[in-house]
């Protein structure tokens, strides 16, 4: 049993595993991709939105626990570019979800001293949604402590065609345009590039997530389910992310590239 104030039951898994974390080098960005909703309703044959519902359990315990270990930044994949070819009914479900979400969980934020912000086109979502998420990203704008990134309308190429625009209306010449340039441009500017990215439910791809920040980033891949995911294989992530040796391309520990120590 957790007892108010632990991160992890004393005698556990979850605490054994939190005692081999050494919290002075935890990875300042940890990104997610959430994959397994539909899978795991359909497990249980129960109807797709199932899934999403369950999901959001995981959402809560994985943003809580981020924030009490230190982590600097929490990006979670919600819903990508893609995902409004999906039946009218789950988009409008998912909308929902988002917005109770929000609502429901903005004392929480405030209580963990949680930053809310949003990446992606979020001018795509109803009303409704912006108007929930406008509500927590004013309230929260002072907080300093873990920074928490919801992925929305999200695409890593429409990102990086995002950037090129601006920088295109910036008027800047070809010669002034570098690395740190595209950065500064990005939805996630100002902030570390993820260190650490998972992956649930076991598939090997990127889904067109944070295509430029990911470049150094270690991935760690689990079979398990997003509903399913909680504080136990996080600190799996986390350990296994200790326990690599980062090249950045090199042949040994180097320092990461300027890019990738933005922020």
């Amino acid at each position: 049993m957790i007892r108010k104030g632990e991160l992890a039951g004393p005698g556990t898994e979850e605490g054994c595993l939190l005692n081999q974390i050494d919290r002075s080098r935890l990875p300042r960005h940890v990104a997610v991709i959430m994959d397994g909703n539909g899978r795991w309703a359909a497990e249980r044959r129960l109807p797709r939105v199932a899934g999403h519902r369950a999901g959001i359990d995981a959402v809560r315990e994985i943003v809580e626990v981020s924030a009490r270990l230190g982590i600097e930044v929490l990006t979670l994949y919600a819903f990508s570019k893609e995902n409004w070819k999906r039946p009218r009914s789950e988009v409008a479900t998912l909308m929902a979800l988002l917005r109770d979400y929000v609502r429901r969980e903005l004392d929480t934020l405030l209580d963990n001293n949680i930053r809310l912000q949003t990446i992606g086109r979020v001018a795509d979502l109803p009303p409704s949604a912006r108007r929930e998420l406008d509500r927590a990203l004013d309230a929260t704008a002072d907080r300093t402590g873990l920074r928490f990134n919801i992925a929305l309308s999200y695409g890593g190429r429409t990102e990086i065609t995002d950037a090129c625009r601006a920088i295109a209306a910036a008027g800047l010449s070809p010669d002034e345009i570098d690395e740190s340039t595209i950065a500064a441009h990005l939805y996630t500017a100002g902030q570390p590039d993820p260190d650490l990215l998972i992956r649930t439910s076991g598939e090997l791809r990127v889904s067109n997530f944070l295509l430029w920040q990911i470049a150094y980033a270690e991935i760690w891949v689990t079979e398990t389910l997003w509903p399913d995911f909680r504080r136990l294989h996080l600190f799996q992530a986390l350990l296994d992310y200790q326990r690599r040796e980062r090249r950045y391309g090199g042949l040994g520990k180097l320092h990461p590239p300027a890019a990738v120590l933005q922020g």
